[in-house]
């Protein structure tokens, strides 16, 4: 009789059972001898003697029979196996008690699917629903349902009233996991910009800075609209030593680059060669001027009469007193951010200039004190634009309100931003009796000025109404201030900047499109009653000349105005969504 060898999948337990010779025969065979036998006939003598005594008396054909039919518990194991064999079993024995440990540890989902329990079995297991349940806290029946909860440590389930009082709600929805928002997409700031065809200026300057670098192609472009193309270039900083030979020419007596970052001391040094003739020049970024670009300047620029240079921080003061020896004839001197700059510097510059000098700025000049304005107070009758703002150390009252005495005649641009030991005292005492030709006033981050004394300022002083006025960064300002200024120079303004006065009233925000209507520029930000409707009035008013709108930080600005029909060309910076 052929024996099938093909076996199914079985689990550790059963492959152990099996190597070790324990079948469900054997099985079998032990419960049958764990019972009492049956003696036949009456007897005083108990029956596990008297099987005792059969056994030992029987003839040997009963007892080899017993053995044959496997009931000697003495003889229950198969016939013994050679030692090779023994050895194997021996080995495939240990073998199979590791994978009974294993199978032990692992989780009642990884069962044999074949000799695992029935799920219906386990423990604490779900029963169907609708199927009758006792609590395993209160003992009472219930009803299973999709809520009910395993009690916790089990076995057995809990009805709704205990599961709750136990803390766990059955009737609770999960909580759903919200995406975590990334700050830039919190905040969505629209700028609103009515749409226009380009122009064919417009088109041919996009063209130019798109190719600059077949800077050579271009042939002789003419000055008319060189600044506009300066300017687009300037935005994706693409100026560079190769492609700026667009702009130089030995018939150039003004140039104007917003950003040379890119050009190098050489480059710098090259432009003095190729622009003999420059009278005026501006350089936006230049933290690459030296000492030897400045020096190269006074002989290649001798006709330079105005200079405005941003950044010239590598510049020292031999080679500042060089270069003003040079050139006496300087009529405008402009720099911003120029730690070195020092006294003697400047009295140089007054020194060889002082019969032709009228526009003066050191703005952002680290070693301005009190004996610079001394210095430039020699300047006196002939100075018409003073920008002195954004010192590292304020200068002090008295000496800012003695400048003003001897300049004020001739002013027509005051800049005095920055210094925050001036108070109301520098307008009563320094601008108002001494100042009265002015036509810009930029007050920004003097934070000693109060709202009733700029209010009374602007009430009784006698100049002419300002054109641009930047009053921002001063917190204590307020209704008054604004009021007071529109009535003095609301009907000339054409640039205001009240960035920062948060506690104007909505009233006097409203004057602004009564009073100003010939604006060009203005900076509402962080005025926190404007509105809409506020807004609507202004873009209506000005329309004819308004084309810039700064509102950041005015939270009361939806641009419901658009839906409104209003229509208006300015551009509209800082309006939240």
């Amino acid at each position: 009789m052929s024996r099938n060898l093909v076996r199914g999948p079985t689990s550790a337990l059963t492959e152990f059972l099996r190597e070790n010779n324990i079948t469900p025969t054997t099985v079998a065979v032990r419960a049958a001898q764990n019972q009492p036998q049956p003696v036949p006939g009456p007897s005083n003598r108990p029956a596990d003697h008297v099987a005792e005594e059969s056994e030992a008396s029987g003839p040997p054909r009963r007892r080899n029979r017993a053995i044959r039919d496997g009931y000697n518990s003495d003889q229950l194991d198969e016939p013994e196996e050679p030692t090779t064999k023994r050895r194997k079993a021996a080995a495939s024995t240990a073998a199979a008690k590791t994978k009974a440990k294993k199978a032990a540890q692992q989780d009642e989902s990884e069962d044999d699917a074949y000799t695992a329990l029935s799920k219906s079995m386990r423990t604490n297991v779900k029963p169907l629903n609708g199927s009758i349940e006792r609590c395993a806290e209160c003992q009472k029946e219930f009803s299973v349902s999709q809520y009910t909860i395993a009690a916790t440590p089990g076995p057995g389930f809990l009805c709704h009233p205990c599961a709750k009082k136990l803390g766990n709600n059955p009737f609770k929805k999960p909580a759903i996991s919200r995406k975590r928002t990334n700050a830039g997409d919190k905040r969505n700031v629209v700028h609103f910009e009515e749409r226009r065809l380009p122009t064919l200026a417009s088109m041919c300057i996009n063209l130019i800075s798109d190719h600059i670098n077949d800077v050579e192609a271009f042939g002789d472009i003419g000055s008319v609209n060189m600044e506009a193309i300066s300017k687009a270039i300037s935005k994706e900083r693409s100026l560079t030593s190769d492609n700026v030979h667009l702009f130089y020419g030995i018939e150039n007596t003004s140039l104007v680059l917003y950003d040379v970052t890119e050009l190098s001391p050489t480059a710098l040094i090259t432009l003095g060669y190729l622009n003999p003739n420059l009278t005026s020049l501006r350089l936006d970024y230049c933290g690459l001027i030296s000492d030897e670009v400045i020096n190269s300047w006074c002989s290649f620029l001798p006709n330079l009469a105005h200079l405005q240079l941003l950044g010239p921080f590598l510049v020292r003061a031999p080679a500042w007193i060089t270069f003003f020896k040079a050139h006496p004839q300087l009529q405008s001197f402009l720099i911003t951010q120029s730690p070195r700059f020092n006294l003697e510097c400047l009295q140089t510059l007054v020194n060889t200039s002082s019969k032709c000098l009228t526009r003066l700025g050191l703005r952002e000049v680290g070693l301005l004190s009190d004996d610079f304005l001394e210095t430039i107070s020699l300047l006196a009758g002939q100075l018409t634009f003073l920008d002195i703002s954004e010192p590292f150390e304020s200068c002090s009252e008295k000496a800012a309100n003695k400048l003003l005495s001897v300049l004020g005649l001739t002013l027509t641009s005051l800049n005095l931003s920055g210094h925050v030991a001036l108070t109301d005292e520098t307008l009563m005492s320094g601008i108002m009796p001494n100042v009265s030709t002015l036509t810009d006033l930029t007050l920004s981050n003097l934070p000693k000025l109060t709202d009733d004394g700029v209010a009374a300022f602007f009430a009784n002083w006698s100049n002419p109404p300002l054109a641009a006025i930047d009053l921002s960064r001063n917190p204590a300002l307020s209704t008054n201030s604004v009021m007071e200024l529109l009535n003095h120079s609301g009907e000339g303004l054409h640039f205001l900047n009240i960035n920062g006065l948060k506690d104007v009233s909505g009233n006097a925000l409203s004057n602004i499109a009564k009073q100003a209507k010939h604006l060009r520029k203005l900076d509402l930000g962080w005025c926190r009653e404007v509105d809409d409707f506020i807004m609507k009035a202004i873009l209506e008013s000005c329309k004819s000349w308004l084309g810039e709108v700064k509102i950041w930080g005015c939270n009361k600005v939806e641009g419901k105005w658009i839906n409104g029909g209003t229509k208006t060309k300015a551009k509209i910076f800082g309006i939240e969504k």
